[in-house]
């Protein structure tokens, strides 16, 4: 799936409230931190994985949960 498709479905998950949550997403699939899940995730798994990132504030640890949620294989 395209990082642009991706992101689409995380932004209709993400609050217009938590927009420095979204762009912190942004932000690292552009620098490559995150990447996008090697296989296809249901809407209901990726809006659990937004969820638990909302929870905290975007800082490191918080984004490299995410990462480890979108792609376990990933080493964050």
């Amino acid at each position: 799936m395209p990082i642009s498709a991706l992101l689409e479905r995380i932004r209709r998950l993400v609050p217009r409230s938590d927009d420095k949550h979204y762009d912190e997403i942004v932000r690292n699939f552009g620098v490559g931190t995150l990447r996008p899940p090697p296989t296809p995730m249901s809407d209901g798994e990726l809006a659990r994985a937004i969820a638990e990132f909302l929870k905290e504030r975007p800082s490191p640890k918080s984004v490299a949960t995410l990462g480890r949620r979108l792609d376990p294989s990933s080493g964050l």
